[in-house]
């Protein structure tokens, strides 16, 4: 028996209301370039609506100008329910998120410290809980923020401490370019030239 490997997210397709709500929240609030539009090929009555998160790959939603959004979900934490949708913003861009909610009037759970990232959560116009997700780090040249995190969560459980913070990030980064980045010192290990 083998795996089906996957090689990341393809794309989310999610249940709108409107064309015209999709887009002013999709593409006027978060900033997803609207890149294509057809039919919904399994629905006639829908419209099948492309957006770029960023990263070039994809978030659709499935639109009907005839739905009706039912509001928030009274529960989200029912089994097999999506709790949340979370997209990279920059520093820059996170350090604006409150301000540029706040004007226009969108609820939000202010700044949430996660140890080794920042977020701010609210809720789309259908109730779909979305976070906004900063990291505090860059990981080395060649690597990725998941090789950061593993590392990151191997140190941490060895001192164990209840969650990632900087200093685990740190250390894991500097372990990442020690076992990666050659060097033509026989001695790595930390130094003061200072005393």
């Amino acid at each position: 028996m083998r795996k089906i490997q996957t090689q990341g997210v393809h794309h989310i397709t999610l249940v709108g209301t409107t064309r015209e709500e999709s887009i002013d929240f999709w593409e006027g609030i978060l900033g997803m370039p609207f890149v294509f539009e057809q039919p919904n090929l399994d629905n006639a009555a829908e419209s099948h609506l492309y957006f770029d998160p960023g990263d070039g790959r994809l978030i659709t939603v499935f639109t009907n100008d005839e739905r009706a959004p039912d509001g928030p979900p009274e529960d989200d934490k029912v089994p097999g329910r999506v709790h949340h949708l979370a997209f990279a913003v920059s520093k820059a861009t996170f350090d604006q998120a409150v301000a540029r909610l706040d004007e226009r009037g969108v609820k939000h759970s202010g700044v949430k410290d996660r140890g080794f990232m920042d977020s701010i959560y609210f809720h789309d116009p259908l109730g779909l809980l979305i976070e906004l997700a900063a990291y505090r780090f860059e990981p080395p040249a060649g690597h990725t923020h998941t090789d950061v995190l593993l590392d990151a969560h191997r140190l941490r459980v060895e001192r164990g401490d209840r969650n990632i913070d900087p200093e685990h990030l740190a250390d894991a980064i500097e372990l990442l370019v020690g076992r990666t980045q050659r060097s033509l010192s026989d001695d790595r290990t930390p130094k003061n030239p200072f005393a």
